[in-house]
C-alpha cells in the first residue's frame, strides 16, 4: 500500500473491506463527524502521547499485584469511556518500555492528572514519560470500533 497516508490507511481499516480501493477513494468530508470527533478542517486533532516504563516498585507476585492490574484495566475502561482515553496497549519492555496511553487532551498536565489515577502509577510499579502529539482525529474512533471486533468474555 505504497503511498497511502496514514489517515486514509486508518479510514480504509475502520471501514473494513478492500484497503486499497477505499483509501484511493475520495471520501466526503463529513464535517459532523470531523467535529464530534474533535477534528480540525484536516482532520487533526491534539493528543497526549504517554510511553509507561518500569518504575521503581515492582509489586510482587500475588493478590495485591492482581488487584494492582485489575484496577489498572479497570481504569483503562473507565477513561476510554468518558472519550479521554484514545488508544492503550502494551508494549515489548524494550529499555522499561510497558505500555502507551493516548489522551485526547489538550495539555500534558491535563494528562498528567488523568495518570495519577492509574494503580500502576500510584504504586510505583509504572512511571509515565509525555510527549505532546498531533495526529488524525479519527484515532477517537478505535474504541468504537473494538468493541465491535472483540468477543465478549466468556462466562
Amino acid at each position: 500500500m505504497k503511498g497511502i497516508g496514514c489517515a486514509a490507511l486508518l479510514a480504509a481499516l475502520l471501514l473494513g473491506g478492500n484497503a486499497q480501493a477505499q483509501a484511493t477513494a475520495t471520501p466526503a468530508y463529513d464535517a459532523e463527524l470531523a467535529k464530534s470527533l474533535g477534528g480540525n478542517d484536516n482532520g487533526m486533532r491534539r493528543y497526549v502521547f504517554v510511553v509507561l516504563r518500569s518504575g521503581p516498585n515492582k509489586v510482587p507476585a500475588g493478590p495485591e499485584r492482581s488487584e494492582m492490574f485489575a484496577g489498572h484495566m479497570a481504569n483503562i475502561q473507565r477513561l476510554a469511556n468518558e472519550r479521554k482515553l484514545a488508544y492503550a496497549g502494551p508494549l515489548d519492555g524494550v529499555d522499561g518500555a510497558r505500555g502507551i496511553f493516548i489522551f485526547a487532551v489538550e495539555s500534558i498536565d491535563e494528562a498528567k492528572a488523568l495518570v495519577a489515577t492509574d494503580p500502576v502509577i500510584i504504586k510505583g510499579e509504572m512511571v509515565a514519560e509525555y510527549h505532546t502529539h498531533f495526529g488524525s482525529a479519527g484515532l477517537m474512533m478505535v474504541n468504537q470500533v473494538h468493541g465491535k471486533i472483540s468477543k465478549p468474555a466468556a462466562k
